[in-house]
């Protein structure tokens, strides 16, 4: 048994030495005993020479070839690939979300207790529609009191002209007779006392006059004041049904049945969807690109699609993150886009030639500079600044570069410009 035992450490010992330093010798030996030698007879040991069992050494065509496919000292093996732009839609890429055309509070005007029915959040009213209606109270008697004062100051009207018409005749018969006295005196007949006493009547009735006419201006003005006393209880009355401002849904209940509704209270918050809009924020990178009235498309994160046109665009910027607000209206007829929902935003743009390379290849310079690196016509590397036009599922759009253009791909972060590089280009259809 310890024979045995000592056998086996032998060939085993054996065995690992031929496997680790008669590696080559071993490969050589299994090149040759392929299952067409085999069946020739052509094995070595197999009715061989010693000489001819001898291993041989590698041809000398191999070794040239292996020579041949090893790169020059200094030179970088990469991977790259034959890149051609081609014109794609530039369509701007925003994120943002859909918010109601119009929303408003509608709030009382005045105190009063609710006597109708609530409207359920979520129902569908008209423009005009009644949305809260309000108890009256007393207001129909300040009405009617209102109404009855201005009756009164329009009566008092005849009775103002007719003064101030008997004021000016008064002041027609006192001219009258100053001018007889005046005469009279001239020619002896009257004394100077009798003169002076018409004067003073001329100018009593002027005053009387003047009187006269204040007393029916002021007459006038009761009546103005009357007016507005019925116009403002009017305008209370009407102020006791609250309407919907326009056409939309409740977004809450309307007031409840029996609640005091104080003057600023809410009656119910109206939203109009239909149309909606969609609200994104652009770079001021990319602002330039946009116009009023481009048409745009917006993806749901449910997945449902809708198209619409740019309606506004912001002059100013945000001064935190210095973006433009833009907006996009889209029709939204059966409702079933809601606000606040998230969209990814698509306005169309200028076309422009871009190439689409893998989010891989991508590299920063020393400045950090976002660009890619190329193979050169004497096969050397070259970092070309590019600009990301956009993401996509193939990889990422960009611009920048030539027409033609071959990009490493791979080993980009090995390499800095001038550095000679040897590059196997893999092939792929853009």
């Amino acid at each position: 048994m310890r024979i045995v035992s000592i056998v086996t450490a032998l060939l085993v010992s054996a065995l690992l030495f031929a496997i680790v330093f008669q590696r080559e010798a071993l490969l050589d030996f299994a090149r040759q005993a392929t299952p067409d030698a085999l069946m020739r007879g052509d094995t070595p040991g197999a009715g061989d020479t010693d000489e001819q069992a001898e291993p041989q050494p590698p041809a000398a065509s191999e070794a040239a070839s292996e020579n041949a496919a090893e790169p020059a000292p200094g030179t970088v093996s990469v991977i790259a690939r034959h890149s051609v732009a081609r014109e794609v839609d530039s369509a701007v890429v925003l994120r943002g979300e859909t918010t109601a055309a119009r929303q408003v509070d509608v709030r009382a005007e005045t105190t009063a207790r609710v006597v109708s029915e609530p409207l359920r959040k979520g129902s569908f009213v008209n423009e005009g529609e009644l949305l809260c209606q309000l108890e009256p109270g007393t207001r129909d008697s300040a009405l009617a009191e209102a109404e009855a004062r201005l009756a009164e100051a329009r009566a008092r009207v005849p009775e103002a002209g007719a003064r101030v018409a008997e004021a000016q005749a008064r002041l027609e018969e006192a001219k009258i007779n100053d001018n007889a006295a005046s005469s009279l005196q001239q020619d002896g007949f009257a004394s100077a006392t009798r003169v002076a006493t018409t004067k003073a009547a001329v100018s009593s009735a002027e005053a009387a006059v003047e009187s006269a006419r204040s007393g029916l201006e002021s007459t006038q003005a009761g009546i103005q004041a009357a007016e507005a006393a019925v116009a403002s209880a009017r305008k209370e009355i009407e102020r006791l049904e609250i309407h919907a401002p326009f056409a939309g849904l409740l977004e809450s209940d309307g007031a409840e049945l029996g609640s005091l509704l104080q003057a600023g209270g809410i009656c119910a918050t109206v939203i109009q969807l239909d149309p909606i809009k969609m609200v994104a924020f652009v770079p001021e990178t990319e602002v330039t690109r946009i116009e009023i009235g481009a048409p745009a498309a917006a993806r749901l994160t449910g997945g449902e699609e809708t198209k619409g046109r740019v309606t506004f665009l912001s002059r100013s910027a945000d001064e935190t993150t210095r973006t433009f607000r833009v907006e996009v209206q889209v029709p939204n007829a059966a409702l079933a886009l809601r606000a606040g929902q998230t969209a990814e935003i698509l306005i169309e743009a200028e076309g422009a030639m871009a190439h689409l390379l893998p989010q891989s290849a991508l590299t920063l310079n020393d400045e950090g500079a976002l660009g890619v690196r190329t193979v050169t016509a004497d096969d050397a590397a070259q970092f070309i600044p590019v600009t990301l036009l956009r993401d996509t599922r193939e990889g990422v759009l960009v611009t920048g570069l030539p027409d033609k253009v071959d990009v490493i791909t791979v080993g980009q972060e090995y390499v800095v410009d001038g550095v000679p590089v040897a590059a196997t280009y893999k092939e792929v259809t853009q």
